[in-house]
């Protein structure tokens, strides 16, 4: 399932593993939950609740793919990257 797929169906999650610091310089989409990178594992528990499809996001898409790869070896199902930071808000204006 596509990325934009995903979107059009309207049950997912947004998570924007930059940092705070990126959000106030480059902006935000205010449905995502922010988590960075770095505090993923720490809050594994609280993503593998999300119900629906788990959609990584960041500013050029590597660190959202460590995300999703992570989710993946842990067997979680349904988490995608969504790329960077630009192009998930392009998507997501072209619903």
């Amino acid at each position: 399932m596509s990325i934009e797929e995903i979107l059009k169906a309207g049950t997912y999650h947004l998570i924007d593993v930059r940092e705070p610091m990126e959000l106030e310089m480059d902006g935000e989409i205010e449905s995502a939950l922010n988590i960075p990178l770095g505090e993923i594992q720490d809050r594994k528990d609280e993503i593998e609740q999300l119900n629906g499809p788990k959609i990584f996001f960041c500013r050029s898409g590597n660190r959202s793919g460590k995300a999703m790869e992570f989710f993946k070896s842990q067997n979680v199902p349904e988490v995608y990257n969504g790329g960077g930071y630009a192009d998930m808000q392009q998507a997501l204006e072209n619903l």
